[in-house]
């Protein structure tokens, strides 16, 4: 899976570092760039491979607010229901739930959008890893759960990952782990988060 990141331009010249909100040396770039490549330049950075991005004196938002609207147009649920979390508390899904689908196609698409979309909603990690362990074969209780995921985020759509200007570039990681929490094998499940500074970055 491809990592995304937030990149601030650093070079080195002169023994001076000019950084990504240097103006004249962004100006210096692109020129420079433009003798070596065939280039357009596209003005602020709006939109990249989906993800809204907008600022102002305090920072930088990204979002995916209409890849989200698009996944819920392109799911049809039936009702406008929300709920608060985006899977409930304490569930330990096996294999042997439900019955089968009988064409797990949209299951597995769902599952792969909302990979994607943990790019910029780190909320909704931990239940996209626990029903992705289920897409080879799908049941009607993990397409339950899933459907709960859409409730969520219907109901927080203008969620958005915030990366403050001032941050400072100390990098702090945190991790956690059950132990052989899961019911099927006993293996156990672990997670982390890094931030650089104020922003979490992965």
């Amino acid at each position: 899976m491809i990592q995304h990141c937030l990149f601030t331009l650093l070079l080195y010249v002169d023994d001076m570092i000019i950084t990504g909100d240097d103006p004249e040396y962004i100006a210096f770039v692109k020129a420079r760039l433009r003798d070596q490549f065939l280039m357009t330049d596209l003005g602020p950075l709006r939109y990249f491979l989906g993800i809204k991005v907008s600022s102002n004196s305090d920072g930088f938002y990204i979002s995916q607010e209409k890849y989200i609207q698009d996944l819920l147009a392109r799911t049809a649920l039936g009702d406008e229901r929300t709920v608060e979390t985006p899977m409930e508390l304490n569930v330990k899904l096996q294999l042997t739930d439900g019955d089968p689908l009988s064409d797990p196609t949209s299951y597995r698409h769902l599952v792969g959008s909302l990979v994607c979309l943990a790019v910029t909603r780190p909320d909704i990690s931990y239940p996209v890893h626990i029903l992705s362990r289920f897409v080879s074969a799908p049941t009607t209780v993990h397409y339950s759960h899933l459907l709960r995921v859409l409730c969520y985020l219907r109901g927080t759509i203008t969620r958005r990952l915030f990366f403050p200007r001032s941050s400072s570039l100390q990098l702090q990681c945190y991790s956690d782990a059950t132990w052989a929490s899961d019911p099927s094998d006993r293996r156990s499940l672990s997670a982390y988060c890094v931030f650089l500074g104020g922003s979490l970055i992965a």
